[in-house]
């Protein structure tokens, strides 16, 4: 079985979709989603709804859970709560509680998904190194899990009490290792490459190859321009190093 693993999809429209046409072509069996479908994007309503179709495993990221709420979003910088408050207020009420009932931790047969980290996943912690990946993988219940979050790529392998970062874009599993797998961002990337970021999982083969996919970027920042979203959210699709 392929799996397609996708996470921070972030309201944009033209990359899941590329994403999702360029995993149909690759014949993979089945999605996953990490969370943050919403927020920073101008199509929220399309994108939770694709979601929902796809009837997928999927977790709730910050986004999706700061927008099924009505707390305050003071806590957190201009562009999320301008972009936040306005999708609040376009989503339908199903759609922000289904949002606000996704796990934030999930197990899919031997290996686990989430949003930000395996452990203490509702606190939305980041894996920016290999210090960060290293706590993780030394509390992680499973062999493998998948999280995103930082919107950047990576491969983290921990084997005989060592944690290391592997530089590649693809990732063959040792039985007598544990893996963490950040996806990167479909909607959002930010490691200097401003094509969508997902990952195929072959789980027959062992394999997890990192793939890149070139959406419209131009049509996504031309509706936040014209939803009235801050300037900036537009300019961040091209400047994402």
């Amino acid at each position: 079985m392929k799996l397609a693993i996708i996470s921070d999809i972030h309201a944009n429209l033209q990359a899941l979709e590329a994403v999702i046409d360029h995993a149909s072509s690759e014949n993979v069996d089945q999605f996953i989603c990490l969370g943050d479908i919403v927020g920073y994007g101008p199509q929220p309503m399309e994108c939770t709804r694709i979601i929902q179709d796809l009837n997928c495993p999927t977790v709730r990221g910050n986004h999706d859970h700061e927008v099924a709420g009505n707390g305050s979003l003071d806590t957190l910088h201009q562009d999320a709560q301008a972009s936040l408050t306005w999708t609040r207020k376009i989503l339908t009420d199903p759609q922000r509680a289904w949002l606000g009932a996704l796990p934030y931790v999930r197990r899919v047969g031997r290996f686990s998904i989430a949003h930000a980290t395996p452990h203490r996943s509702n606190l939305f912690g980041y894996v920016h190194d290999l210090a960060d990946a290293d706590r993780c993988l030394q509390e992680q219940a499973t062999p493998l899990c998948f999280i995103g979050h930082t919107h950047v790529p990576g491969f983290f392998e921990h084997t005989q009490g060592v944690t290391h970062e592997i530089d590649s874009s693809y990732c063959t599993l040792s039985e007598v290792s544990k893996y963490l797998c950040n996806v990167g961002s479909v909607g959002q990337p930010r490691d200097s490459d401003i094509r969508a970021s997902y990952v195929i999982f072959d789980r027959t083969s062992r394999v997890i190859q990192r793939h890149r996919v070139v959406y419209d970027v131009e049509k996504t920042q031309d509706l936040l321009r014209l939803a009235g979203l801050p300037a900036s959210l537009a300019e961040r699709l091209v400047d994402v190093a």
